[in-house]
């Protein structure tokens, strides 16, 4: 059990802290007349690091995030043991000065325990070399909802369950923490057995660097449905799609391919860095009178009601556990879809543009 020598944080400054109503884009209050619900966001001098400098962590998985977390953590002071089969990861994990052992091995050592693991694998392992390693008094954490959320992974009384959900991949996580700097975060407490899940899991977040830019309070239920959704309409789905359509479009209508990708791809990443940095309205003050008002009339015409009931249904089949079922059904034949998509991708015409654009930037 994470010792209370460490807490210095009462609940009243958890629920007070920088708590209240802030905007992390613009650094000033919500307007709660236009927000119902404002942002509960805490900041380092909320947290109490301490608690976790005096624990061992057993990170489970060295991927994209558990990498990240682990490393974070380390820098941080909390000693750190990695629960990783043989393998590449397994390797990375050595070449960073960790010493990996087998997961039902590092389950045990853990005062906090963080699955890292792919939502697809992560239930199957925790029922094969997890669950029964967990003991009264731990605590376990999850980089992601998703199993919590479905019921895939039921946790046993007297162990805490506590997410940390940084909002961006584990590159972002730990190359912004080693700037001195730090992603947001998304934190929430599913079962608090021992009373200090809320600190265990601001002490993990200011670990990663996350209370640097404010980790926020939510549901593991609210974290998934949202990040599913924002992934499968916006940000792996909606903008991949938009962007192929578009440079498809050009194409067919005899445009050379390179000129297609700059003006529906490469582009992209200038509009969207000034919206990452001062948000739409900016956006919009920053280019011509003529892209303005081009996108202020035709916008609307590509993303139509039809449009917008479609991301509804989309919104639902998150919600009711259908698409979970289906990705979960999807990964246990072995991902064909999945894998069809993958090929095709990587051979066609805009891949090639792509390319060929980088070249002559000499950015590839």
């Amino acid at each position: 059990m994470i010792g209370e020598k460490a807490m210095a944080t009462t609940d009243a400054e958890l629920r007070s802290g920088e708590a209240a109503n802030h905007d992390l884009s613009k650094g000033r209050s919500i307007n709660t007349e236009q927000s119902t619900m404002a942002p509960t966001v805490y900041r380092e001098k909320d947290t109490n690091l301490p608690l976790l400098r005096n624990t061992t962590v057993a990170l489970l998985g060295y991927g994209n995030q558990g990498r990240a977390h682990a490393l974070n953590l380390r820098d941080s002071g909390t000693r750190v043991t990695i629960g990783q089969r043989p393998g590449k990861s397994f390797d990375q994990a050595k070449a960073d000065g960790f010493r990996p052992i087998p997961i039902p091995d590092a389950v045990p050592k853990g005062d906090l325990v963080i699955i890292a693991l792919p939502d697809e694998t992560a239930a199957e392992v925790y029922k094969r070399e997890i669950a029964a390693g967990l003991r009264s008094g731990q605590a376990l954490g999850f980089v992601h909802g998703f199993n919590i959320r479905f019921g895939l992974i039921t946790p046993p009384d007297g162990v805490d369950v506590v997410m940390v959900a940084p909002k961006g991949p584990g590159s972002l996580v730990r190359s912004t923490y080693v700037e001195g700097k730090g992603l947001p975060a998304l934190i929430a407490v599913h079962k608090d057995n021992t009373g200090n899940a809320k600190r265990i899991a601001l002490a993990w977040a200011a670990c990663l660097g996350a209370t640097r830019a404010g980790a926020i309070e939510t549901t593991f239920e609210t974290e998934t449905d949202t990040d599913l959704f924002g992934e499968q309409v916006v940000l792996c789905g909606g903008v991949e799609e938009l962007m192929t359509a578009a440079f498809e479009t050009l194409v067919d209508a005899g445009y050379e391919p390179a000129f297609a990708y700059l003006e529906c791809v490469h582009e992209l990443k200038q509009i969207v860095d000034i919206v990452y940095a001062e948000g739409l309205s900016a956006m919009c003050k920053r280019i011509s009178n003529t892209a303005e008002y081009g996108g202020m009339t035709r916008g609307p015409r590509i993303v139509t009601d039809e449009t917008r009931a479609e991301m509804k249904r989309i919104l639902e089949e998150v919600r009711n556990g259908q698409f979970a079922k289906e990705w979960l059904a999807e990964h246990k034949e072995g991902t064909p879809k999945l894998r069809s998509t993958r090929d095709a991708g990587a051979t066609s015409l805009l891949e090639q543009a792509g390319k060929a654009v980088r070249r002559l930037m000499h950015t590839e």
